[in-house]
């Protein structure tokens, strides 16, 4: 069992390795998030000052409160959990790319969220949507199950997690966007299980709200929609960019990742008779991955926010592990191009160029974002800037590794990482290297 699962040991180790070598971060969200969750271990309530509750979902800083009850209120034991919680997440991808596209593209889709800088730096900052984008891929992981073996059980508990996940933080909601794309691709034909599984994955999320906002603190169910960040306006006469969220995600992810990402949805969709499936997959996400981007753009451009226009580091977090998911699946897709029978030397030739693209993307994506925390780790703080002069920035704290230690960490988490891909694959490396001349011919 250990030998079947030590590929996804290595991946999560090395990510653990990863985000220890950074940071730790602060900005003022991060301490006022902090404050609420010592104010938990204080008062009981997630208060700023005792009776000034925090304008936010509380349930992650119930979760954190615990791990600062055990192990003292500290910032740096509240970035451990954040931690803790980003190798989940990393887990959480291998999961539903194992489910979704098989093993091998849930270890690649895990290897490149492990190893994207956005990742890295939100997991060793004290932010609550680390635990949101958690409950999240978990609600959407146990919803698959559900869907696939028609379980009244597994819908009721996904729906408690994803009420645990709203509870946490609202931009949860849009996770269910695949799950119901999926639910509706699986075409279920009885109508009472169809209402039962609806009802039983409803209730329980809106049943967790209600009890928070009405019994426990009082605040009454219409406070659910509202957020500080809902309240702060870009100055007046302020034109914002269109285009902030796509300049974002394309400095976050990185030439190759991107390459990697678009080749793989061109696969999907140009080849839809070979990859019906994946094609399915990768749609559902792409879909959840416009629906965030064009919500935010709408904060901004429709309603004239400030924090959704200066971070998108935390209001886009939610798509990465789509976009790690498609582009990851595009390894599957090229190994099963390259097995297609096509007439012609030459057209084989054209066919194996194509089909050894994807894995180049995939490994020049790794490289290239592991280069850039390595840069990164030595910045005393970072800023993101938008258009317009704006900018959200993470103040470097005292960092866990000593200076002279980084390096050899990055490297060694680098090479654990890359070497467990390279062992989950090796039977396919054994028949590649064993008929070379299959290859050629």
């Amino acid at each position: 069992m250990v030998v079947n699962h030590s590929p996804l040991i290595g991946i999560l180790l090395g990510s653990a390795l990863l985000s220890i070598s950074l940071g730790p971060y602060s900005s003022w969200d991060s301490l006022t998030e902090f404050a609420a969750a010592s104010g938990v271990v204080k008062w009981g309530f997630p208060y700023l000052t005792y009776g000034n509750l925090i304008n936010m979902q509380p349930f992650g800083f119930y979760v954190d409160a615990v791990f600062l009850k055990i192990f003292g209120v500290s910032y740096e034991t509240a970035v451990a959990v954040t931690t803790m919680f980003a190798v989940g997440c990393v887990f959480l991808t291998y999961k539903i790319g194992d489910v979704l596209y098989g093993r091998r593209t849930g270890l690649f889709a895990a290897a490149l969220f492990a190893l994207t800088p956005w990742h890295v730096i939100m997991s060793r900052v004290f932010l609550i949507d680390v635990q949101c984008l958690f409950f999240s891929l978990l609600y959407l992981l146990v919803g698959i199950w559900a869907i696939r073996r028609d379980s009244n059980k597994l819908f009721f508990a996904a729906g408690v997690i994803f009420g645990l996940a709203l509870l946490t933080k609202l931009f949860a909601v849009f996770m269910l966007i695949p799950l119901v794309l999926f639910y509706i691709y699986s075409k279920p034909k009885n109508r009472t299980r169809v209402l039962t599984a609806l009802l039983l994955f409803i209730l329980p999320a809106a049943f967790i709200q209600y009890l928070w906002y009405e019994p426990i603190s009082g605040r009454k169910l219409i406070s659910l929609l509202n957020h500080d960040d809902f309240g702060s306006f870009l100055p007046i006469g302020f034109v914002p960019s269109p285009t902030f969220s796509l300049n974002f995600l394309s400095e976050s992810l990185g030439i190759f990742f991107i390459l990697g990402f678009f080749f793989s949805l061109a696969l999907s969709f140009l080849q839809k008779k070979h990859f019906s499936k994946t094609w399915v997959f990768d749609s559902a996400f792409f879909a959840s991955i416009v629906g965030v981007v064009g919500f935010n753009t709408y904060l901004v451009l429709g309603n004239n926010l400030l924090v959704p226009y200066v971070n998108s580091i935390k209001y886009d977090y939610l798509t990465l592990p789509l976009f790690c998911l498609i582009a990851a699946s595009s390894a599957k897709k090229c190994s099963l191009l390259s097995r297609q029978k096509v007439p012609g030397a030459k057209r084989r030739e054209l066919v194996l160029f194509f089909a050894a693209i994807g894995p180049y993307l995939l490994l020049m994506s790794m490289i290239f974002n592991f280069m850039t925390i390595v840069v990164t780790s030595g910045y005393e703080w970072l800023s993101f800037d938008v258009p317009g002069g704006l900018s959200y920035s993470f103040d470097k704290l005292s960092p866990v590794l000593n200076s002279s230690h980084i390096w050899t960490v990055q490297f060694s988490a680098f090479l654990l990482i890359q070497f467990s891909l390279l062992w989950a694959n090796r039977g396919r490396l054994e028949a590649l290297f064993a008929s070379p001349k299959s290859i050629v011919n």
